[in-house]
Parts: C-alpha cells; structure tokens; sequence
C-alpha cells in the first residue's frame, strides 16, 4: 500500500468525494461489513480507524482474512468489535482464534475461491453458485443441492453486505478507482457487492485524468470517495529483530 500524497485536487462535496465523518455514518452497529484486503494489504486504514473511534460494535464482517492482531481488520476484531466472521482463514491473527473457542466470536470459513465467488454473485446480482467442493462432507450438511449432469454440486448463496469499504490507489470524483499492484486483491469483487460502498483513496484526481483502459472499479459501484490518511499500523516485515 502506498502512502498518500496528501493532495487532492477534489474538495469535498464534489461529485461522491466526502469527509470521513459522513462515510462513517453509513456504519452503525449490528451492520454487516465487506471489507477489502489480504493480510491488512488493501485494507482501508482510515476507514477503520474511524469505525474503531467511533465505537461501532456487535458487527458481521466479510473478507479474506481476519488481518493481523494490530493491522487491517484485526484492529477490530482484537478490539472486541466482531460477532461474526466471515473469511477464508483467520490463521495470522491468534486473537481471531481464541475467539473462535472461546465462543464470543463466530466463524465461517469458505475456500477462498468459493468466498470470492459468492462476492462476486452477490455483486453482479446473483443469488448464488454451485460448487463440488464439500459434497459429501460436512459442509454439505443444512445446504441444497443439483445435480447436472449426473454431477452433484452444493448452493452455495450469494454474499452481500449492508457496507463495503476498500482501498484503492486513485479515484477521480465520479469514483472510478485504479489499484496500487497487489492493493488491488479482493477489492473490486467487494466493491460491487456493498449496499453501500466507500472508496478509501491515496489520492483524488480531476475528472478525465484518470486512463480509462486502467479503470478496474467503475463508478458506478461507488458510493463515496474519501482520502485516506495512511496507515497507521505498523506491517510485519517492518519490525526489527529483536537485540540481545
């Protein structure tokens, strides 16, 4: 993730650009949130920071990964924020997993291919998809299943979210986003797929700078654009090791 710029060429109020204040009202507690993000990369830093600050608890959250102990989403869920998790792994965060058996936090795990699907249904308005993977097992149990032809497969629904907040590189006022390599992950599958969906950006460029063929994430998923303010965590490859 790349930090700010610190400029923008945007004020707030034009087009979708909004303050932190007004994107953080959308987000209240007992909602569900889709957040973008692998291992805290391309998660937005603002934007959970100001949910962490403004006190919003009892939350659903959807994503890859619970992030680490003190970075990404794992901010809130070390914070005692969650109630529900739904992810594929939750392995780099040990809070995540003692919450898990303890029972103050529920899990549901999805391969991650099978998770990015169901986004993906979700956001281009699917009910849902068939899958083999956990026919058979467990998995199966409680679930509908096909069969076509003479293969069985299980309905797996499709995932929303009352919110969905991701991190991109630029957006223009119209929320058109472009993503920094990596950054870009499950953020365009999430950013379709939110009731409502903030776009936390590096930088806010005038309308028509931004390279049409680089657009990944159109505007039209986009419901408000707000500058990050840059992480304020520190990443694991940024520790040093420890002295004698």
């Amino acid at each position: 993730m790349m930090v700010p710029t610190e400029k923008s060429c945007v004020n707030e109020g034009d087009g979708k650009v909004r303050s932190l204040d007004e994107a953080l009202e959308t987000i209240s507690n007992g909602c569900t949130l889709m957040f973008g993000g692998f291992g805290g990369i391309g998660t937005p830093p603002t934007l959970v920071e100001g949910i962490l600050q403004k006190g919003v608890d009892n939350l659903t959250i959807i994503g890859n990964d619970t992030g680490f102990p003190h970075i990404g989403i794992g901010c809130l869920v070390t914070a005692g924020r969650v109630k529900k998790v739904i992810a594929s792994h939750i392995g780099s965060n040990p809070n995540a997993g003692q919450m898990m058996e303890q029972g103050t936090m529920e899990v549901v795990f999805y391969p991650q291919g099978t998770l990015c699907e169901k986004i993906r249904a979700g956001g281009v308005g699917l009910g849902g998809i068939l899958v083999d993977v956990g026919v058979g097992t467990i998995m199966e149990q409680g679930k509908d299943t096909v069969s076509i032809d003479e293969k069985t497969y299980l309905v797996e629904p499709a995932l929303t979210a009352d919110v969905a907040i991701v991190h991109a590189r630029k957006a223009d006022p119209y929320g058109n986003l472009i993503y920094d390599k990596s950054g870009r992950n499950l953020n365009p599958l999430v950013a379709m797929a939110g009731k409502i969906t903030i776009a936390e950006v590096d930088e806010i460029v005038p309308l028509g700078e931004l390279d049409p063929e680089s657009i990944v994430t159109p505007g039209i998923f986009v419901d408000m654009v707000i500058l990050s303010r840059g992480v304020t965590w520190e990443w694991v490859w940024e520790k040093k090791p420890a002295t004698e």
